[in-house]
């Protein structure tokens, strides 16, 4: 029987995590708020730029020797950030953060599937299909979603994909040194995007509050949080409770932006959620995915 100061530690990692979660979305919906001023492109920018320097200042890791055969990996690491941030930011011009979410979900829940053997595996599989399918732009709806901000997001989910694989990589040559590290490759790609995109429009100084609160909430304050998570719970816990990320984006963009979902994106939505859910409670025996980035 669980004593009280273990539950005390379950309770601390799982509100840290749903903190962690509500805090990525509503650093996102803040970034859709930039789009007018600088793009998608400069708030990927503000992101990944402004979260660089302040992961770089905490964690120093200049002041520790690490293994030059991870250094592939965790450029590759990096450069999977910048990009993945970069198209998921793009795609959030036309489709909402819910679905964009959503879509981009399932990277990494194919990658989890992957191999599937056992027939529930299967149900999973059928119910992400299901969910595409409510969700993709392959037929005639009241409000159609853009082709191409559906492409994006499937791209950003790809891009998740190579960075859970890359990340545990350059986590095994790096610890927690690498997602500093592969956050500051992250904007050496798109910072010179954001600026061959915005401009000068970037130094403004009314603009930075909001830039600041981008890098905190959707990097920053999530990566701390989530470690809290991955250190207290169990793997299994863990992946279920990231799984709400969807609906926690559709209704951070329904709070923060306006957005209105139908009720067939919404069933779609809760079929991934579902699909993810049941994946993340068939993983016996293995460790964590590393925090989105």
């Amino acid at each position: 029987m669980p004593t009280r100061p273990d539950i005390t530690r379950v309770l601390l990692a799982i509100g840290a995590l749903l903190v962690g979660m509500l805090s990525y979305q509503c650093g996102a919906a803040l970034a859709k708020h930039l789009f007018p001023a600088v793009g998608a492109e400069g708030a990927t920018a503000y992101r990944l730029g402004l979260a660089a320097l302040i992961l770089l200042a905490w964690r120093r890791p200049w002041r520790r020797s690490h293994a030059r055969e991870g250094r592939r990996a965790l450029w590759a690491y990096g450069l999977a950030i910048g990009a993945m941030n970069l198209v998921f930011y793009l795609s959030l011009r036309t489709i909402p953060l819910g679905i964009a979410v959503a879509l981009e979900f399932t990277g990494p829940l194919a990658l989890a599937l992957f191999g599937s053997r056992r027939f529930v595996d299967f149900v999973w599989i059928a119910l992400v299909v299901a969910g595409l399918l409510l969700l993709l732009p392959l037929r005639e709806q009241t409000r159609p979603l853009d082709p191409l901000g559906v492409a994006l997001a499937l791209v950003a989910g790809v891009g998740w994909v190579l960075y859970i694989v890359f990340g545990r990589k350059a986590g095994v040559a790096y610890g927690s040194d690498a997602v500093a590290l592969g956050t500051a490759i992250g904007a050496l790609l798109v910072v010179p995007i954001g600026f061959a995109h915005a401009g000068t429009a970037l130094l403004s100084p009314s603009l930075l509050p909001f830039a600041l609160g981008v890098a905190v909430l959707s990097s920053a304050l999530p990566y701390t949080l989530e470690m809290i998570a991955l250190t207290r719970l169990p793997a299994r816990a863990f992946g279920t409770l990231l799984s709400l990320e969807p609906a926690l984006a559709a209704a951070a963009g329904a709070a923060f932006l306006g957005e209105r979902l139908g009720l067939l994106q919404w069933l779609a939505i809760a079929a991934i959620v579902a699909a993810a859910a049941g994946t993340a409670l068939g993983v016996r025996g293995q460790r964590s995915e590393p925090p989105a980035a």
